[in-house]
C-alpha cells in the first residue's frame, strides 16, 4: 500500500486529452463516501477514451464517438466530473471526465486497491469474511467491480464532481492525485475493446507495473484478428 504525497486533483489538472491524463490517474485515490460509508480507493488501472473530434486520432472505442447523445453528455461537460455508465445492463463502470468543456474525453477506472473501507467494500461485493488475500484482492479488480466497491450507480450518481466533493444524490466523491507520478507505468491496448480500438493502434490502457490488483487482458471482439491483420 502506498503512502506517497496526495493533494486534491484540480481541473486544470484534468484539462488535457484524456490519454496524456490517464498516466497521472495512476497511485492516485478515488475517495467515495455512500450511504454513510467511506471508502478510498487506489488507482492501479486506467483506459483513455477519446470523443468524437477529440484529439488527432479518431477513436472508434469510445461512447462518444459518434457525439454528444443523452447517454454520454457528461463526458462533454467540465473536467472532474465523473461519467458513470451502465456496463451489459448490470455493472456500474466509473470514468472521470477529462479535456475542456464541450470537448468529450473520459478515462475508465479499471482496478484499484482498497486503501479503507474495506468492511463496506466486501458487503457491496458480497463478499465472504474473513477475506482471503485472493479476495481482498480482487474487491475492486476491474471495472464493475471497481464500481461497486466506491458505490456509485448509474444512473443516479452520473455527473457526481469529484472536483468539489459536494453532495449528489446522497454521495460524495474526491479523486486525490500523487504529488509525484508513478514510475513504473506499463500501456498496451484496452481490455475487451472490438475491432482496431482494442489493440496496439490504441495502446491506451494504463497500469502499475507488477501490482497484482490489475486486471487481466482479454481481447475484444475481433481485436485479435485485426492486430494480426496490422502486424
Amino acid at each position: 500500500m502506498s503512502s506517497d504525497p496526495l493533494h486534491r486533483a484540480t481541473r486544470a489538472e484534468l484539462s488535457g486529452l484524456a490519454v496524456d491524463v490517464a498516466p497521472l490517474l495512476l497511485g492516485a485515490e478515488l475517495r467515495t463516501v455512500v450511504g454513510g460509508s467511506e471508502v478510498r480507493l487506489r488507482l492501479t488501472e486506467v483506459e483513455a477514451y477519446h470523443g468524437h473530434g477529440t484529439g488527432p486520432q479518431a477513436d472508434p472505442g469510445s461512447h462518444a464517438r459518434m457525439g454528444r447523445t443523452a447517454r454520454n453528455a457528461t463526458m462533454w461537460g467540465e473536467p472532474g466530473h465523473l461519467y458513470v455508465y451502465l456496463s451489459h445492463g448490470i455493472h456500474s463502470c466509473v470514468n472521470v471526465v477529462c479535456g475542456p468543456e464541450g470537448q468529450a474525453g473520459g478515462i475508465l477506472m479499471r482496478a484499484g486497491e482498497v486503501v479503507s473501507g474495506v468492511d463496506a467494500v466486501a458487503v457491496r461485493r458480497g463478499a465472504k469474511t474473513p477475506l482471503t488475500k485472493t479476495a481482498l484482492r480482487d474487491l475492486a479488480r476491474g471495472p464493475g467491480r471497481f464500481g461497486q466497491a466506491v458505490g456509485l450507480r448509474h444512473p443516479i450518481h452520473d455527473g457526481i464532481d469529484a472536483i468539489t466533493g459536494e453532495e449528489f444524490e446522497g454521495a460524495r466523491a474526491e479523486l486525490w492525485l500523487r504529488d509525484e507520478p508513478v514510475a513504473e507505468v506499463a500501456t498496451g491496448p484496452r481490455v475487451g475493446v472490438a475491432g482496431i480500438a482494442g489493440t496496439a493502434a490504441f495502446p491506451w490502457r494504463f497500469w502499475i507495473a507488477g501490482d497484482p490488483t490489475v486486471s487481466p487482458f482479454r481481447w475484444g471482439r475481433g481485436a485479435q484478428a485485426e492486430s494480426l491483420d496490422h502486424a
